[in-house]
């Protein structure tokens, strides 16, 4: 999980300080996510999935089909 999110980051070009932003948390932090010192909460994990466009799924390396589910209508 901690390659793909970084590699996730890094095939859009994007700093670990701009993620962290999205997350609301420090770069600090996030570093530490991804390079798999701490353990990364659920809604980060839900979070990152909707900014890469791409499913939970995904991130935690259960398939290596980004394309994201259909989301269900609110």
């Amino acid at each position: 999980m901690y390659r793909r999110i970084k590699e996730l980051r890094e095939d859009r070009d994007l700093l670990q300080k701009q993620i962290a932003i999205a997350l609301n948390i420090t770069r600090q932090q996030y570093g530490l996510y991804e390079n798999g010192n701490r353990e990364i909460p659920i809604e980060k994990i839900k979070r990152l999935a909707e900014l890469y466009n791409t499913s939970i799924d995904y991130i935690v390396e259960l398939t290596n089909e980004q394309k994201p589910y259909p989301r269900n209508k609110k």
